[in-house]
């Protein structure tokens, strides 16, 4: 008899020593004699317990963790391999607080599948969105994800069903499908996880995009620090073809779909979807003027979609589920689920999906434990490097993309760092500036020379130079960032440094009354 192991190939889990703790294990078994079948699967997302090893049983899989290589003799001792307690015991892991309080939609398989085996994403409903969108007219599939509610997860949060309709609009004998896989924001992960723990799903929902908008080629751009997504998914695309879900006629429908893997420039630029097709067509990465509408002249100057990893792969649940199942979850006009990810100073951090409307106290506190060092949370930068600084008096909004416009914050891509009271908001604020001027493209002023400008002017203000009237200099600064720039590099590079003035203005040097929510 075999006994079911399951130990993490997510590249967290790697870094964190699950491969070593992988091979102890096989050693062991095999010293011992005892039989096991250990499969890779991908993380669970609880970071803080990785490497996360499960054991199947008759009641469901039970988790053990962290499992260093130190623990594996011990784990023997106590026969873990039949599920038994002792130490790093956690229970069954469906039980887990951390789990059981999510509503896991798009990451429904991942950590519970082996990413690259396709017989076991078909087990666990892989494929079943297709099937459901072959049997309908590009029209009909483009309306169901416009039903839905479901907008751009990428940080733009614009609705995917009328930029698919636009494209399904355009008159074109070539239209691409174009995956944005260049996750540069900080803090966030999810994009990464899809790609190495349930690959299939990306692929699916690309297909989908496909039939959807007449489009018979795709390209999922990936982040260059990324290398082993790339190997994942460039073997999850041989195994689609092999198996008759990419090439010609899929599935004896008719309908043809092909796709590649293209690594990334490396610059944060690439990430905005004009800059990304600049790089795609193999040439520098800048910013383009719209219009046109990459909707309208994307790729090569055809029609494309340029949809984010969560999107797409948000896609076969709805196709699978229907439209109102994915409305139904969520708040106003954010519907669905959010793939959130914990970062920076927190007990517990790695990933949750959450229905819209969560509040950030919520996230932080019941999921991510509080601060890991144990002081208060001062403030925590929602959406990345341009993501505005959120206090405390913040904390009880809403994760919903009007709730956080409402308070001059973005969403984003989901990802929420996390900082302690020890932390010098200005210093932070200085980084965000300071990160626009390394990674702009240059193409235009506001952004090019404003973030520049913007570092010295908070050196003066910190050294107490002319300070009323630097800090009137700052906000100006900012407002001709916001209106002037052509992209959001630029323009959302003041989000934080205002934030940060108007709530923290101390740590400017600046003596006055904080300002309150």
């Amino acid at each position: 008899m075999a006994y079911k192991i399951y130990i993490p190939i997510d590249s967290t889990a790697l870094s964190l020593g699950a491969n070593d703790v992988f091979e102890a294990i096989s050693a062991e078994a095999q010293k011992r004699q005892i039989n096991l079948n250990i499969v890779r699967n991908g993380s669970r997302g609880l970071f803080w317990l990785e490497p996360l090893v499960e054991v199947e049983t008759e009641k469901g899989r039970v988790a053990f963790g962290p499992v260093s290589t130190n623990d594996v003799e011990k784990l023997f001792d106590n026969e873990f391999f039949l599920g038994r307690e002792g130490e790093l015991f956690l229970g069954l892991t469906d039980e887990l607080s951390w789990l059981k309080n999510q509503e896991r939609l798009t990451f429904a398989r991942v950590g519970i599948t082996d990413p690259l085996d396709i017989a076991d994403y078909e087990k666990h409903s892989g494929f079943k969105g297709l099937k459901n969108a072959i049997k309908l007219e590009p029209q009909l599939i483009v309306k169901e994800v416009a039903d839905s509610g479901l907008r751009g997860r990428g940080g733009a949060a614009f609705p995917t069903g009328i930029k698919w309709q636009t494209v399904l609009d355009t008159p074109s004998k070539t239209k691409y499908i174009v995956c944005n896989a260049d996750e540069g924001d900080s803090g966030t992960f999810s994009d990464r996880m899809i790609m190495e723990d349930d690959p299939f799903v990306l692929i699916e929902g690309m297909i989908i995009a496909g039939m959807a908008v007449g489009a018979e080629y795709g390209y999922i751009y990936l982040r260059s620090e990324y290398p082993d997504a790339q190997h994942v998914l460039n073997k999850a695309i041989k195994i689609a073809k092999e198996k008759g879900y990419l090439g010609s006629n899929i599935l004896g429908s008719g309908y043809n779909f092909d796709l590649e893997v293209t690594r990334a420039a490396g610059a944060y630029i690439c990430g905005e979807e004009t800059s990304l097709l600049e790089s795609l067509e193999g040439k520098r990465g800048m910013v383009r003027y719209k219009p046109p509408l990459p909707a309208i002249e994307g790729l090569y100057g055809k029609p494309t979609v340029v949809n984010n990893v969560i999107t797409l792969a948000t896609v076969p649940i709805i196709m699978d589920k229907g439209a109102l199942f994915y409305a139904d979850f969520g708040m106003g006009r954010s519907k669905g689920t959010l793939p959130i990810q914990l970062a920076g100073n927190l007990k517990q951090t790695g990933l949750i999906e959450k229905a819209f409307g969560i509040s950030l106290k919520e996230l932080l506190y019941d999921f991510g434990g509080g601060s890991f060092t144990g002081k208060p949370i001062k403030a925590v930068q929602v959406g990345g490097p341009l993501g505005a600084f959120l206090p405390e008096a913040q904390f009880d909004t809403p994760l919903d993309y009007e709730k956080f416009s409402e308070i001059n914050a973005v969403v984003g891509h989901g990802g929420i760092v996390a900082f302690d009271d020890a932390t010098d908001m200005a210093k932070m604020a200085r980084y965000s500036f300071e990160f626009c001027a390394i990674e702009s493209c240059g193409k235009c002023t506001p952004c090019r020379i404003g973030s520049t400008r913007g570092m010295e002017v908070i050196d003066r203000i910190k050294e107490g130079v002319d300070q009323d009237k630097n800090e009137q200099l700052l906000r100006d600064l900012g407002e001709t960032m916001v209106n002037g720039s052509l992209c959001a590099m630029g323009g959302m590079t003041p989000f934080p440094v205002i934030s940060a003035l108007n709530f923290f203005p101390k740590d400017f040097g600046l003596e006055k009354k904080e300002t309150s929510a």
